[in-house]
């Protein structure tokens, strides 16, 4: 018995930075698994190649694009490739970010410009860049991927919260902008999620972050994951400028 031909061209299709590991991973993932077309992009193109090996041999459907989005040369190619590929993009998700964790009086301004660089600038352009094929289709959604930090903020995290409640500001200010044409942007804040990044804190600073959080564990990717994946769909269609928190209860306001 032959199998139902799929016309891939009806499915929606998203863009996902950061996705070659990690909680951008997981986010393509689960974006495959709920019928999305995904353009997975990152600087590591090994990781990127590995993760869309993973993914092809589980039935989805992906694409790939080496990109860093703090150059505003790269937010374009990524674009014009997703394009090229789909034909569309319904949902961006800006995940790529990165940590260069001092105290403030230790930190120099590298360490300060690059943190804000990668995880503000990148979707600051990953954003302009895509908007404009969403206008187009009137229609899309954008989800920023924020972090308690920038809700709490964080001893020794200076540039990380600042770049994290920034995206925060950036977020409601694009809803703003572009809700009337039906391009909606929320952001989701985690909270402790193992992951890569997480994985490398001592486990004095573990214990010291599970007494904060009332469920009394730690998140998954995939909780963060499944979050993006309500945001971008239509049970959260009158939902634009919010921001989620995936932290077990870490922040309430």
């Amino acid at each position: 018995m032959n199998s139902p031909v799929i016309n891939t061209s009806e499915m929606p299709s998203a863009v996902v930075t950061g996705s070659a590991r990690g909680i951008g991973l997981e986010i393509a993932r689960v974006l495959g698994e709920n019928g999305y077309r995904v353009m997975l992009s990152d600087i590591n193109e090994a990781g990127l190649e590995a993760a869309s090996k993973e993914l092809t041999g589980a039935g989805m459907t992906v694409a790939t694009c080496v990109a860093d989005v703090s150059k505003a040369e790269d937010a374009e190619k990524l674009t014009e490739a997703a394009l090229a590929a789909f034909g569309r993009i319904d949902l961006l998700v800006n995940n790529a970010g990165i940590t260069r964790d001092g105290l403030i009086m230790r930190m120099d301004e590298a360490a300060w410009d690059l943190v804000l660089k990668i995880n503000l600038k990148g979707a600051f352009l990953m954003s302009k860049a895509v908007v404009r094929p969403m206008l187009k289709q009137k229609q899309g959604a954008v989800v920023n991927i924020s972090s308690v930090i920038g809700l709490m903020g964080n001893a020794g995290q200076a540039n990380y919260a600042a770049s994290k409640a920034g995206l925060i500001g950036f977020t409601k200010s694009f809803a703003k902008e572009f809700g009337r044409k039906g391009i909606r942007a929320n952001a989701i804040a985690p909270g402790f999620i193992n992951s890569d990044m997480t994985a490398v804190l001592p486990d004095k600073v573990k214990e010291q972050m599970l007494a904060q959080i009332p469920m009394n564990t730690f998140g998954n990717p995939r909780d963060v994951a499944n979050a993006v994946v309500f945001l971008a769909s239509d049970k959260a269609s009158y939902i634009t400028g919010q921001v989620l928190t995936v932290d077990g209860g870490m922040v309430m306001s």
